[in-house]
């Protein structure tokens, strides 16, 4: 037994489920992985993080803060943070990106009971101790788009193209936070929302992947919903989402939350295609291509409205439209 093992073991034996049958549930992008546990007809969800890669701390944080507010996030049973160790409720297989797959629930309900949660959690404001994922942030992940995707694309990147990339950004992202800033979950999509239908209301939603939430622009999570790099979204669907969410906040102007949710969805989708070029490259994970085509369909989206006209040029200048695709 390896010394990952053996502190596994002593931290599930103190918390009463050192018996438990143990089986992988998920690993992601990062050093994280899940086991699920399961005992005498109970179940529930052991998070490996280990430290120095990982730190449990934040996911503990937000996830009390979240079922504070009444919202769907797992419990937190039991925590080792030095160790890198947390024991939480296990919400179950019925991600929504899964129960679309099987055509069980309309998308629709689904998407809007998603909008429901963030209509919550964007009410109940900043009210949490979290870093600031302001403009200065935003740009410096926007970057990741130089610096992983363009040279795996074999494209140049001069001092000048540099420069002018981030002049484009400094000139867009003031106005993504044009309104107050709230939490934002950051990953918010369909493989990290489970469906709970025996919940009542915003309870439906089971939230996961939540513990690298920041503050910044509302618009970032109702991007990350539907500009979902994972699947296609019906124009039909993003539509009633958006629709649902301005009538809950009636003076947020139509045109004023077009404009904040492009720009949120171009850095998004920049700091996107950036990341999954840095797994591939740095990492070896090269199934995160998969999904370029789409991201870069939703950033081509984003760059057609007329506030982020400055870097809709700059790609047109530096980015042929032939290598807008998977970098390799």
């Amino acid at each position: 037994m390896n010394n990952r093992e053996a502190l596994i073991t002593t931290f599930l034996e103190r918390h009463g489920w050192a018996d438990a049958e143990r089986g992988v549930l998920a690993g992601d992008a990062s050093f994280r992985r899940y086991d699920r546990l399961r005992r005498d007809g109970e179940t529930m969800v052991l998070m490996d993080a280990p430290p120095p890669h990982e730190d449990v701390r934040p996911f503990d944080q937000i996830a009390r803060h979240l079922r504070h507010l009444g919202l769907g996030a797992p419990a937190i049973v039991a925590a080792d943070a030095p160790a890198g160790l947390l024991l939480i409720e296990d919400l179950g297989d019925d991600l929504f990106s899964r129960v679309l797959r099987d055509g069980a629930v309309d998308e629709r309900e689904l998407y809007e009971a998603a909008i429901d949660v963030l209509v919550a959690l964007h009410r109940a404001g900043a009210k949490v101790d979290l870093p600031a994922y302001d403009d200065t942030v935003m740009l410096d992940r926007a970057v990741l788009l130089l610096d992983w995707f363009m040279p795996l694309a074999g494209l140049d990147v001069p001092d000048a193209a540099r420069a002018d990339y981030i002049e484009a950004w400094q000139t867009v992202l003031p106005l993504a936070h044009d309104g107050p800033d709230t939490v934002i979950l950051r990953d918010y999509h369909a493989d990290n929302l489970i469906w709970l239908p025996d919940r009542n209301d915003i309870h439906k939603v089971g939230l996961l992947d939540f513990q690298d939430a920041m503050i910044g622009p509302a618009a970032y999570d109702i991007v990350s919903l539907l500009e979902d790099a994972r699947r296609d979204v019906a124009h039909e669907t993003v539509a009633a989402a958006k629709a649902r969410y301005l009538a809950a906040f009636p003076d947020l102007t139509p045109a004023a939350f077009e404009t904040n949710y492009a720009v949120c969805g171009a850095q998004r989708n920049c700091r996107i295609i950036g990341v999954f070029c840095r797994l591939l490259t740095r990492d070896g994970k090269p199934g995160y291509q998969d999904w370029m085509d789409r991201v870069w369909r939703h950033l081509s989206r984003d760059l057609e409205h007329p506030a982020n006209a400055p870097l809709a040029a700059w790609f047109d200048r530096w980015v042929p439209r032939d290598k807008r695709t998977r970098a390799a």
